[in-house]
């Protein structure tokens, strides 16, 4: 009886370790496989994730172009941003822009940025504007967008000066009007990277103001 019941006592305690094996093993599996699934679904959503490229772009530009984004202000408050392969040449936290119309030339051949410059169309003179559009040289890559209010000192012969660096809409442009335009000097045609959007006050997204404009692409590399 005795042996019997070690016997008995050694079959029971053979099962319950593998028992104990065998679920140990499972659990291994299921976490193994649950380990795979969570690698697999990252590496899924990181492939499904868009790229991303200079200045945030989601396509790539040819090698020939130049990758640009900017932003008109928001209302009185927050300022235009610009940016050019990747460098924000003007914005808020660089402390270079101002109610008015903040300009950005670049070379044409190189993208180097040449100067910065915000021109107060509301409160200034637009004599300083009217210099700094006539000294512009050619082959220059002029980027232009509003803040706040960028028409009120506006005159005619700055409208010109613009209009001859391809913008299509510079002669509409209004009091509180948003704008945005990549444009150059020695241009023959209109430039296709222009955006603009009346000061409505039935639309408008701010009391006031219209919706900020964001615009990007690929400027063509000046050529000789």
């Amino acid at each position: 009886m005795m042996r019997t019941g070690g016997i008995l006592k050694l079959i029971a305690l053979l099962s319950v370790f593998l028992l104990a094996a065998f679920l140990a093993f499972h659990l291994l599996e299921i976490n193994m496989d649950f380990s795979r699934m969570l690698v697999k679904s990252g590496a899924m959503e990181e492939f499904t994730k868009p790229a991303r490229y200079k200045c945030g772009l989601y396509k790539l530009c040819p090698e020939d172009h130049f990758s640009f984004k900017m932003a008109s202000g928001a209302a009185s408050i927050v300022g235009p941003k610009v940016c050019l392969e990747d460098d924000i040449l003007m914005s808020g936290v660089k402390n270079n822009v101002g109610r008015g119309l903040n300009i950005a030339l670049v070379n044409g051949k190189t993208g180097k940025l040449i100067k910065t410059e915000s021109f107060d169309m509301w409160a200034g003179d637009v004599k300083p504007l009217l210099q700094f559009l006539q000294d512009i040289e050619e082959g220059t890559v002029v980027m232009m967008a509003t803040f706040d209010d960028a028409s009120t000192k506006l005159n005619t012969d700055a409208r010109k000066l613009i209009s001859a660096l391809g913008s299509s809409y510079i002669n509409s442009l209004g009091f509180r009007d948003n704008w945005l335009f990549v444009g150059g000097k020695g241009i023959k045609t209109k430039s296709p990277f222009e955006q603009y959007i009346k000061n409505n006050g039935e639309t408008n997204k701010y009391e006031g103001w219209p919706e900020v404009l964001e615009m990007e692409g690929c400027i063509p590399r000046k050529r000789d």
